[in-house]
């Protein structure tokens, strides 16, 4: 134990000058006032800075807040009504009036229909877009043909009848130009050059109407007014697969199928020993049913 107490004169003297260092410091660290005392705030622009600030922090928020761009009141979703402040019941009501094929046509009406307030219809009418033949129904149709639209294209009682053509009436969907699809409610440039370019991806287009499903964009309602006015009347000419016979490279041929859900096609049809019906396809592994209308033109049972 000797050995680790036992110090030469030297290192004595370095401990010494150690803990008289030691205790020097400490003495600064204490009694020593280091502030400065020669700093200054110029308050008028410290208010400045803060005020511009609060100004960038609104401005952020302002663009964090979501968008709403122009929109046709009459077709309001439930999603896009509650995003834009209205209630159930109100959403409901005017789900209901255009149910019954009935149009809104001006920024009173809507309220009626609705009910509501007056503060929300401040606020959501500035977006209000409404289609030309309600702004301005005298020249709404005055560069259309008249047998493009007919009496189904004219203003009624501040309504626009939009009942479907007869077969004859319509024109073929194979063969309407951009323009002419332009002409039906809701199809602008970009629908209707994506409806073009679409078709003109087969070799003879269209098979059937139901192929519009297939149209990135298209709703429902955009395809239902369509319709109204065009069909497929010189569809493509296709040599359907018998799916009874049909093999794993056959079925791939066909839209929505891949090799997956060909194999269990097959593999269905093997443990059913045949498919008495085309309808029976709902019920394989993965089958994409929201696609089988499209999926059933390719297809036969013999």
């Amino acid at each position: 134990m000797k050995s680790h107490f036992m110090f030469s004169k030297e290192q004595r003297n370095g401990i010494f000058l150690l803990i008289i260092l030691i205790i020097g410091l400490q003495c600064i660290y204490f009694f020593v006032d280091f502030s400065s005392e020669g700093i200054s705030v110029d308050k008028e622009t410290l208010v400045q800075f803060n005020k511009e600030m609060d100004s960038l922090r609104i401005v952020k928020l302002e663009e964090s807040k979501p968008k709403i761009y122009p929109f046709n009141p009459n077709y309001i979703t439930d999603f896009k009504g509650a995003s834009l402040g209205m209630s159930n019941k109100e959403i409901d009501r005017l789900l209901a009036f255009r149910k019954q094929n009935n149009w809104i046509n001006s920024t009173k009406q809507f309220q009626e229909v609705t009910k509501i307030s007056d503060s929300l219809l401040n606020q959501i009418t500035p977006y209000f877009k409404f289609p030309e033949w309600v702004s301005n129904p005298d020249g709404a149709f005055k560069n259309y043909p008249v047998d493009d639209f007919s009496e189904q294209a004219r203003w009624r009682g501040g309504n626009f009848n939009n009942k479907p053509k007869t077969f004859a009436q319509k024109q073929d969907l194979n063969k309407a130009t951009a323009q002419q699809l332009q002409k039906v409610n809701g199809i602008g440039v970009t629908f209707s050059e994506r409806i073009i370019r679409f078709r003109n991806k087969f070799v003879g287009g269209f098979i059937d109407d139901v192929q519009l499903q297939d149209v990135y964009g298209l709703t429902p309602e955009i395809i239902e007014r369509i319709t109204n006015h065009f069909t497929v009347k010189m569809p493509r000419k296709i040599k359907k697969l018998n799916i009874n016979t049909a093999t794993l490279d056959n079925l791939v041929t066909v839209q929505h199928i891949d090799y997956d859900l060909a194999h269990n096609i097959i593999e269905q049809r093997q443990l059913i020993e045949g498919y008495k019906s085309l309808d029976e396809l709902k019920k394989v592994k993965d089958f994409p049913v929201n696609k089988i209308d499209i999926i059933k033109l390719y297809l036969s049972l013999d």
